[in-house]
This record gives C-alpha cells, sequence and structure tokens, in this order.
C-alpha cells in the first residue's frame, strides 16, 4: 500500500513539473522568440498579415512546447492544454472562458456567429499544433537503426 502511494505521488510530481517546464518553455519562447520576431517583421508585413503572422508565430510556439512536453509522455500535454485553458498569461490567444461566453451569446443574438466560428477555429487550430507535435515526438519505428553485434 506504502509503495503505491509512492508512485502515485511521485507520478503526481512528474506530472507537475512536465506542466511547469511546458509553462516556462511556453514564456521563454514567447518573450525570446516570437514577440522580437514580430516586432522585426511588423514594418515589413505592414497590418493586414500582421494577425496571420502572429497566428502562425503562436502554433510554432505551441508546438515547440508540445514537443518539449511530450517527451515525457503524451498525458502531461493533456494537462498542459487543460492548463493553458484555465490560465493563458496572454501568451496565445487562448481563451476558453470567452469562447463559451460568446457561444452563449451568438445563441441570443446571431451576429456573433461570425466571430464565435473564428475563434473556435483559432483555437482548434492552437490546440491542434500543441497536440499535433505532441503526438509525433517518438517516432515508433526509427528511420535509421545501427545494428552493431
Amino acid at each position: 500500500m506504502r509503495d503505491r502511494l509512492w508512485i502515485a505521488d511521485r507520478g503526481l510530481w512528474i506530472a507537475a513539473g512536465a506542466v511547469l517546464l511546458g509553462w516556462i518553455a511556453l514564456f521563454a519562447i514567447t518573450y525570446l522568440v516570437e514577440r522580437p520576431v514580430l516586432s522585426w517583421a511588423a514594418p515589413l508585413l505592414g497590418a493586414a498579415w500582421f494577425p496571420t503572422v502572429q497566428l502562425a508565430l503562436a502554433c510554432a510556439g505551441l508546438a515547440a512546447t508540445g514537443w518539449i512536453v511530450g517527451r515525457w509522455n503524451r498525458f502531461h500535454v493533456l494537462l498542459f492544454a487543460a492548463s493553458l485553458a484555465v490560465w493563458n498569461f496572454g501568451l496565445v490567444p487562448i481563451d476558453l472562458p470567452w469562447l463559451i461566453r460568446l457561444l452563449a451569446d451568438s445563441f441570443e443574438s446571431s451576429r456573433y456567429l461570425e466571430s464565435f466560428f473564428t475563434s473556435l477555429a483559432t483555437h482548434v487550430l492552437l490546440f491542434s499544433s500543441l497536440f499535433a507535435r505532441a503526438a509525433l515526438n517518438r517516432a515508433r519505428h526509427p528511420a535509421f537503426s545501427l545494428n552493431l553485434r
């Protein structure tokens, strides 16, 4: 019984460490890579392309974070995504409580439907980039293998 509790406690700490590492990686990627690239590229892109490039860089940042968190376990990516859905600290344009409120508003008035579907597609794209890179993290069969016997 005591061994089972120790293993469960250890697994909880490993999962918490993976989620913490994911947040550290997302902060580092956002502040050290995404924002400098956006500030450098903004005058070149113009106002029309800025949101598109911002979304593409957010997807790339989430993909890199999914790769880092997914090195431990794919379940840890789900935990990180759940924490990201609750708190995002303005790092990525994910805001699930706002999306749920927008859904409720779209039932009251159809003028909110277009923005709801646009936001829903954005959220699906961002979460998909996180999960896709985590799923592709470990190859099932290595492309090249040395058998030195």
